[in-house]
Parts: structure tokens; C-alpha cells; sequence
């Protein structure tokens, strides 16, 4: 099995609990407050520990008690957090989360310590790495530290998944010779150009990402499911069907879930199916990380 070194963000998520989501300048009440580790990058690190991966996390947190509180987490749940970098002086990132009654959400993210992943700061430590390893990053950390990862990857032939979260343009430099790319509709619509309505404008939108030079192309479809693309196959997953209660972080489960079955060299079928569970088990619970199934809890569920 390959290791998973996931880089990415670590924020302290504080969740808010309406009927409804506000209208611009209108006030109203919330239910429910509730504080959860969170950030892409971390979720993502959690999900794949808790399904059986050997994670190594790179990232960098203020050392206030946010930063502190998230460390220790990422040590509990067996995380390698020897590169974990922590800044002094510095504020650790914060989101600001409201969920409504039908547990969708909307995010406001302070990107605090996240801003200052650069490359230089992981430079080294992905080059000391083992080349059995499989990288796992989003894009709430610098833009550069994207590309760098990306040319890096391909110049050592290493796999890279790239989950391109918070929606925004990659230049075809990014693109070219990546392993896989895991955008939801609305972030394939960015990268592409193409509204992914149907399943005419899936595979448009697939071959799109394709052409770009990228191996392995799935767009996640909510409750629907995930369409998966390559040169040799393309077909559907659903979904399983479930109360939702929370969807924030389900992609996170999903892509965290993901990586650990491609590093134990599971088939595309297998492995996005097995995510697609774990990621409809995270839906019925509150918060991101906390909202991340064990393995056991994946394996018995049908």
C-alpha cells in the first residue's frame, strides 16, 4: 500500500444552524453553534486515516489555540504530523459555515496560516519522501504551491490528485500530465466551460478535461453519483441514498476515501463506489472531520 501525503488546509470550522440562508443585508435567527476541526486539506488527511490509509499531512497552523487544538487531533487519529509546519505569531485558518434545514451550507473561509503553505516550504520534504506515495491536495492553500506540486509530480512520475475545491481556474500547466482531477458539476463548469446537466454534457465536460492532457478525469454529482472518464472507459456510480442532515466535507470524505483505495491498487469501479459510501455516511452527521466514517462503519454499510 502507498502512502497518501495529503497538502493542504487545517482550519477551526464554527457552524451555525437556520431554517434558512440570510438574504444580503438581512439578520436572522440560528439555531444551533457548533465548533468542528475542519479545512479541505484536513478533512480530507482524517477521512483517508480513519478508512485505512497511512497518511502523512502537510500543512501550516498558527500556534494559538486553534493551531494547537487541530495538532493534537491530527496525533489521535494517527496522522504523521512530523511536517506539519507551525508558525509563530501567525493565525490559524478559520471558516465560517451556515446550515440550513435541507443541510446545505455556505462557507466563508479566513485563510489565515493556509496562505503561507508555500513551495519553498514543502520543497524538501516531498522531495525526502519515498516515491511509493500517492499526493492529494485542493485549493485553499497558494495557487503556486499548486503548480509546484503538480510539475513536480510530473517530472518524478509521481501520482497527484488534484480536488479543485474552492472552485477557480487552472492553467493547462497545472493540468497537463496529472494523474486525476475530482471537480464537483459546478467547478467542471469553471475548469471547462461546460454545464454539467446531463449525461451528453458529462462526457463533453470529461473529454474537455481530457484534451487538457489530464489521465483520469471524475466529476462528482452530489447525490447522484460520480461519472468517471478515461481513454480506455467511462461509465456512472450512484450514490446511496440517505437523510442528509449535514453535506459539508462530503467531498472531503470522498476524496480522502478515494486515495486510499487507489493506493491499494483497487480497481476505478471498486474504489469510487467504496467513497461514494463512506461519503453518503458523512452526510448524516454534523461537522467535517467528526462527520468522517471509520472503516468498519464503510464496510458494513450497503
Amino acid at each position: 500500500m502507498s502512502k497518501i501525503i495529503v497538502v493542504g488546509s487545517s482550519n477551526t470550522d464554527m457552524v451555525v444552524k437556520t431554517d434558512r440562508f440570510p438574504q444580503p443585508g438581512e439578520t436572522i435567527l440560528g439555531s444551533d453553534f457548533f465548533m468542528f476541526p475542519g479545512g479541505k486539506g484536513a478533512n480530507q488527511a482524517v477521512a483517508a486515516v480513519r478508512a485505512g490509509g497511512e497518511v502523512i499531512f502537510l500543512c501550516a497552523i498558527g500556534d494559538d489555540v486553534f493551531g494547537q487544538t487541530a495538532l493534537q487531533g491530527y496525533q489521535k487519529e494517527g496522522i504523521d504530523i512530523t511536517h506539519v509546519q507551525v508558525v509563530k505569531g501567525a493565525t490559524s485558518g478559520v471558516a465560517l459555515i451556515t446550515v440550513n434545514e435541507e443541510g446545505e451550507n455556505n462557507i466563508v473561509v479566513a485563510s489565515g496560516t493556509n496562505a503561507l503553505l508555500s513551495p519553498q516550504s514543502i520543497s524538501k520534504t516531498i522531495e525526502d519522501i519515498g516515491k511509493d506515495c500517492l499526493f492529494l491536495i485542493q485549493l485553499e492553500t497558494p495557487i503556486e504551491t499548486v503548480e509546484y506540486l503538480a510539475r513536480y509530480c510530473k517530472l518524478s512520475d509521481r501520482n497527484l490528485i488534484i480536488n479543485p475545491a474552492p472552485a477557480r481556474p487552472l492553467s493547462d500547466a497545472i493540468l497537463d500530465g496529472l494523474f486525476l482531477i475530482t471537480p464537483n458539476e459546478s467547478e467542471a463548469k469553471i475548469l471547462t466551460g461546460i454545464s454539467v446537466k446531463d449525461e451528453g454534457s458529462m462526457r463533453a465536460a470529461g473529454h474537455a478535461l481530457l484534451d487538457k492532457g489530464i489521465k483520469n478525469v471524475l466529476i462528482t454529482l452530489g447525490k447522484k453519483g460520480a461519472f468517471f472518464i478515461n481513454a480506455k472507459e467511462q461509465f456512472l456510480v450512484r450514490s446511496r441514498k440517505v437523510l442528509a442532515i449535514d453535506t459539508t466535507a462530503a467531498g472531503d470524505v470522498f476524496n480522502g476515501v478515494l486515495a486510499v483505495c487507489l493506493s491499494q491498487n483497487k480497481s476505478w469501479k471498486e474504489s469510487i463506489d467504496y467513497a461514494n459510501k463512506a461519503a453518503a455516511l458523512s452526510v448524516t452527521k454534523m461537522g467535517a472531520q467528526s462527520s468522517a466514517p471509520y472503516k468498519e462503519d464503510i464496510n458494513q454499510f450497503n
